[in-house]
């Protein structure tokens, strides 16, 4: 696998062309990577459509939960998308924080970033933002966000924890975040975790479940609860470019589970001794 910098180049560079294909090519892979499944399912992604603010050109088929249905935005909230892409979540999250709220989606790819903000201007929203930047450094002051979400992304970033941290940071004391991400219960075949159109397909850069929830507990965040847990089954004709017939046996017999689930977590009213530490 390469080094931290090297998947960032891969995701950019994968992202910017799934921003230019359609819908129903990105639901047949994983996040749009990885070649697509002949079986007539979508592998990761949810369904959009039955929420207020959804916008089909906004809608690129990626993503692994419905954070927005569980993020307990209310009216003039100010809201981070991290990983914002075309502006799906965002649009869906404007929906709920109405004209006097805010709505900020970051995102590192160019392409994606335009078609984004092409989507806002078209829809009108002058409360709809979307700012290029690394989330593992969020470029917003410090305690600004009632809500944060994500869909699908943090398991793209290399350093998770610096994530958490950045999250913890741009969170107003008592805000708090509601996240869609893939993680695992056993170990990947070598030759899916090492893979980088993998990687880029938001499975081989997932961690174990109970190491993500840990490194949410560590960063100082209260009252956390997975508010949905969804098995995700890879097609064997996705599997089947990267395993042999051996190796694909036995990951359908093992006991290894790729899941999606939607994560919340508050940041504590007050953060102990130090007064500056919720900065």
């Amino acid at each position: 696998m390469e080094n931290s910098d090297q998947l960032k180049k891969i995701v950019q560079e994968k992202y910017s062309e799934i921003a230019l294909q359609n819908k129903e090519v990105n639901q047949s892979s994983c996040c749009g990577a990885g070649g697509c499944s002949t079986e007539v399912y979508n592998i990761m992604s949810d369904d959009y459509t039955n929420l207020e603010g959804y916008n089909s050109d906004a809608d690129l088929g990626l993503g692994c939960g419905l954070p927005t249905q569980f993020a307990k935005i209310k009216k003039g909230n100010t809201v981070i998308d991290l990983g914002s892409g075309a502006g799906n979540d965002c649009f869906v999250a404007r929906n709920e924080t109405g004209e006097d709220g805010r709505v900020i989606g970051i995102d590192f790819t160019p392409t994606m970033l335009e078609k984004a903000k092409e989507n806002a201007q078209k829809l009108g929203f002058a409360n709809v933002e979307f700012r290029e930047g690394d989330i593992e450094h969020i470029p917003v002051t410090a305690n600004i966000a009632d809500v944060v979400i994500s869909n699908c992304v943090l398991n793209l970033v290399p350093n998770k924890n610096g994530v958490f941290k950045e999250i913890f940071r741009v969170l107003k004391p008592g805000g708090h975040f509601s996240i869609s991400d893939v993680v695992l219960v056993g170990n990947l075949p070598e030759a899916l975790s090492k893979d980088a159109e993998m990687y880029a397909g938001c499975v081989a850069g997932a961690i174990q479940k109970e190491v993500y929830l840990e490194l949410i507990q560590s960063n100082g965040f209260i009252n956390i609860t997975i508010q949905k847990d969804k098995a995700i089954n890879i097609p064997n004709d996705i599997l089947k470019n990267y395993l042999n017939e051996s190796e694909l046996e036995s990951f359908n017999l093992g006991n290894t589970g790729i899941s999606s689930i939607t994560v919340y977590a508050e940041k504590p009213q007050s953060c102990g001794c130090d007064p500056d530490a919720c900065c």
